[in-house]
């Protein structure tokens, strides 16, 4: 069955409240799992960066908004808590390697290699050296690149899949080139999406084509401030996306050519003649 997993990244806007809201919807519509995003700040981005202007909810810095975004361990605690509460599966993608280290202590099932991680080669080692299965999005990289990922990995014996990812937000969808699920089964043969464009369908057109995992962000309200917010599924969004990827082996059936019982009563209505001999 294919795996749903529902982005909250940092739509939760530093909130609890938003996080167990988007927990609690992720549950109901019947996703898989949840994920968050760690990063430390000061490691990250860069002094010149975290003090460009940007007004925000948290104050006239980028760095006031960066800082805002981020739960600290005692608010990580409580998301694992209520988690386990609820009876739903989180993990979040690491940003730097003090992120990771922060994140081993609760015990996460996964882990997540951003597309923007994919080229940090002690980052990605550090990932593997963990041996949990990884998730690995394939945004703004080479084929070159994600072969060589693709080959640590396998030499490490550590699980993982390829996800298909095209890093704009949100991806029209004229580029989303979903083809490239193909593509990457040709690298490894487990392969997922993730992705950020604004409707339900190409994900799961993703899942049609053999994305054994699915990844989208969620929110709570598109109109929300935040920079993911737009390329994220609101609850309707959700529920048909989630609703029509648990029906596609049913949609998609065996490949046996077979006249149902339905057709054989439509064929004696509409098939007036009748053969001879």
């Amino acid at each position: 069955m294919t795996r749903i997993v529902a982005e909250i990244g940092i739509n939760a806007n530093g909130s609890l409240d938003i996080a167990k809201q988007l927990i609690d919807m992720a549950i109901e519509c019947g996703c898989d799992a949840v994920k968050f995003q760690k990063r430390t700040i000061d490691l990250v981005y860069t002094p010149e960066e975290l003090a460009r202007p940007r007004e925000s909810p948290w104050g006239h810095t980028n760095g006031d908004q960066k800082r805002g975004l981020e739960f600290n361990e005692m608010e990580y605690g409580e998301i694992d808590y209520y988690c386990g509460q609820v009876g739903i599966d989180w993990f979040a993608s690491a940003w730097d390697i003090p992120s990771l280290e922060f994140l081993r202590q609760y015990n996460c099932p996964y882990n997540k290699i951003a597309s923007a991680m994919l080229t940090h080669r002690d980052f990605v080692d550090a990932v593997i050296d963990q041996g949990k299965e990884t998730f690995v999005s394939t945004g703004m990289s080479t084929l070159h690149e994600i072969e060589g990922v693709a080959q640590r990995f396998q030499n490490a014996n550590c699980s993982f899949v390829l996800m298909h990812c095209v890093s704009t937000y949100p991806t029209p969808d004229i580029e989303l080139n979903l083809r490239c699920i193909e593509t990457l089964r040709q690298i490894h043969s487990r392969v997922g999406y993730s992705g950020h464009e604004t409707g339900p369908w190409p994900s799961v057109v993703a899942a049609a084509l053999g994305a054994e995992v699915i990844e989208r962000h969620i929110t709570l309200d598109r109109t929300m401030y935040g920079s993911d917010q737009a390329a994220s599924l609101e609850r309707r969004g959700l529920e048909t996306m989630v609703k029509n990827i648990r029906l596609l082996p049913q949609m998609l059936g065996t490949g046996v050519k077979e006249i149902s019982a339905g057709e054989r009563s439509v064929a004696d209505k509409l098939r007036y003649w009748k053969e001879s001999g």
